[in-house]
Parts: structure tokens; C-alpha cells; sequence
């Protein structure tokens, strides 16, 4: 019997959980990623619910507990950096958070011998026909699969391709931010710290290497029109915004400028009528993402990868009803996650109506 084909775009943590569960059942699976090699950068991710049984059946989470950054809260502070209350653990780090280049390295160590993985090369072209999909690469040669997958993030390149314009999926939440690595100059040791006001955040935490601290400058902004401008007017912009705010935000502000991680993101959730086209799926925030600030995307990435995995294993062959089936599973949880993150928006200091 001739094994199905499935190209996946996106080499994170649905990309290769959905590769694991794929080829574990019998599939032809291949990899392909637009960054030259492994994206071994981020900050945190946690997990949550029934993300553990997943983790639990790929093998792996003893081993991802041994990373965890045993967090013990975050202290919330005013505006002078005096702290006025707490809020425990969970509410940052879930259940259980570790550091995200752990999970991704231990993603590609699973399943880097059985799949093969094209580094630095993207999808620029699909054409489906009855029978097969032709991708057509920037770097490689086009081949024919029998299906797509886009596990790409948020700006992903095959839901642009195979569904349209980002825009008409991606709804602003009110809120963009940086994020960065600095001296931990606040001698944080697995804990954190929030100030919020005037529709601002700025939160700060130390977790796996506590000579060091993760910062995320956050603030209200009306669209995400900073997201695919040059680093110096992102930039200006946090400096306009936090203009004026005492405590440590000058030096925070001098530290992202000298930043070798910075990072720019605008907090947006997506929304499709269909997670599928013809032969076209996707998994994780390039379908349904529902914003940092529902700390679920992980949880979201893996739950979705072993869902779109075992409708297409136990489907004989009908991706259509595969498709829809794991849609159908799928979506009252991503619903609630989506509204926790606009909640957690708001809560950040999001512009809203």
C-alpha cells in the first residue's frame, strides 16, 4: 500500500509533534522550515490540561519535567517598583513551564532520525489537484505530496497561500510589545515581576539562568502596524510609549536597544471559518491562535497535532472527513482559549472598545 505524503511547513512544536504522531502511524512525512537551522530561541512556554497526556505518549514528558523552571510567582508592583500584591505560579507558567529551546530540541531529537527536515527553503506555490497537491519551494525542486500542512505561526505562509491575506484572519487584540533578554539586574530567582498602568506592562522574570532576565515591554496600540517595520522604528515606538516611567524603565529601554534577542510581536488571535482547504490543513497558531496572553499555545500546538493526526490515521484514506472531524473535536476548546485570551488582553492593558 502507498503511503500518504504530507509536506508540513514549520519545523516548531506542531510541525514536529504532528510529524512524530504521523510517521509513528504509517505516514511519508517531510519538514520543511524557512530558518537555516533549528530556532533554538525563546523564552518559556508552558503546559497545561490534557497537553501532558500528549507529551505522555510521544515519550518525552519525564524528560520535559527535568526542565522545569520552577517558578514560584510574580510580584505585582506600583508604579515607584513597590510591590502591592501577588499572583501565584500558574497564572504565568501553568501547570508546568520549561525553557522553550528544551522543548524544541527535544521535538527535533525525537523525530530527526525517521523524518527528513529541509532547512532555509519556504513554500511559495500550491496547486491542488484531485489527486495530489504541487508545492513549489524558493530553493528546492517543486514536488507533488498528497497533502499540506501549515504548522507556520501566526504569519503563516500556507494559510496566506491556500486561504488569503492575513488580514482577513487576524484580529488585533489592542496590545503590541517587545521582549528581550538583560543583566538580571533585579535579582530575580525563579520569579517574576508586573507593573501595569496608563495601558502599559512591564514584566520581567528570571527562571533556567537567573544571571539573566526575560523583559516584555508591553502597550496599547490601535493595529499591528509595527509588526513588519525595521527594528529602529519598533524601537521608537517603546520609547515613546514608556517615556516618563520611573523604576527601572530607563535602563530596561537601554538594555532592548543593546538586545541581540529582540523581539517584536503585536498580541492577535485567528479566525477561520475552516481550518482546511482542499488538501490544505492547519495546526496550531496558523489556524487558530488565540494569543500569548491565553498562555495556551503550546498546549493548543501539541493537543491539535495528535487531534489532526489521528482523524487522518483512522479516516481509510478520507482526508475531507479527517479534516473536518478533527475541526469539529477541536474547536469548542480553542473557542475558550480564545476568549481567555482577550480577557488576558484586556487585563494587560489592551486598547479595547
Amino acid at each position: 500500500m502507498t503511503q500518504t505524503k504530507v509536506l508540513i511547513s514549520g519545523a516548531g512544536v506542531a510541525g514536529a509533534a504532528l510529524a512524530h504522531f504521523l510517521h509513528r502511524d504509517g505516514f511519508d512525512v517531510t519538514v520543511v522550515e524557512r530558518a537555516p537551522s533549528l530556532r533554538d530561541s525563546g523564552y518559556a512556554v508552558d503546559f497545561r490540561g490534557d497537553a501532558f497526556d500528549v507529551l505522555a505518549e510521544m515519550g518525552i514528558l519525564d524528560e520535559i519535567r527535568e526542565y522545569d523552571t520552577k517558578m514560584r510567582g510574580t510580584a505585582l508592583l506600583d508604579t515607584s517598583g513597590a510591590e502591592v500584591g501577588q499572583l501565584p505560579a500558574e497564572v504565568f507558567a501553568g501547570e508546568l513551564e520549561v525553557p522553550k529551546p528544551q522543548l524544541t530540541r527535544t521535538l527535533h531529537r525525537l523525530t530527526e532520525p525517521n523524518i527528513p527536515y529541509v532547512f532555509d527553503d519556504s513554500i511559495t506555490a500550491l496547486t491542488q489537484h484531485p489527486d495530489r497537491i504541487t508545492v513549489e519551494f524558493e530553493r528546492g525542486a517543486p514536488r507533488d505530496v498528497d497533502l499540506v500542512v501549515g504548522a507556520d505561526g501566526l504569519f503563516s505562509k500556507v494559510r496566506r497561500l491556500a486561504f488569503g491575506p492575513h488580514q482577513e484572519c487576524l484580529h488585533h487584540l489592542g496590545m503590541s510589545g517587545v521582549g528581550f533578554t538583560a543583566d538580571n539586574i533585579l535579582n530575580l530567582a525563579h520569579s517574576g515581576v508586573l507593573q501595569q498602568g496608563n495601558n502599559t506592562a512591564v514584566y520581567a522574570f528570571s527562571a533556567a539562568d537567573t544571571t539573566r532576565m526575560s523583559v516584555s515591554l508591553s502597550f496599547a496600540t490601535d493595529a499591528p502596524t509595527l509588526d513588519r517595520r525595521p527594528r529602529n522604528e519598533q524601537e521608537h515606538a517603546v520609547r515613546h510609549t514608556f517615556t516618563g516611567h520611573g523604576w527601572v524603565v530607563p535602563h530596561l529601554l537601554d538594555a532592548m536597544s543593546a538586545a541581540d534577542d529582540f523581539y517584536f510581536s503585536s498580541s492577535a488571535q485567528v479566525h477561520l471559518d475552516s481550518w482546511s482547504s482542499g488538501r490544505v490543513v492547519l495546526v496550531g497558531d496558523g489556524g487558530y491562535c488565540a494569543a500569548p496572553t491565553a498562555g495556551m499555545g503550546t498546549s493548543q500546538a501539541l493537543i491539535g497535532a495528535r487531534s489532526l493526526a489521528r482523524h487522518l490515521t483512522t479516516s481509510d484514506g478520507d482526508h475531507a472527513s479527517a479534516f473536518a472531524a478533527y475541526e469539529s473535536e477541536l474547536r469548542p476548546y480553542i473557542k475558550a482559549n480564545q476568549q481567555t485570551g482577550r480577557e488576558g488582553a484586556a487585563a494587560f492593558g489592551a486598547r479595547t472598545e
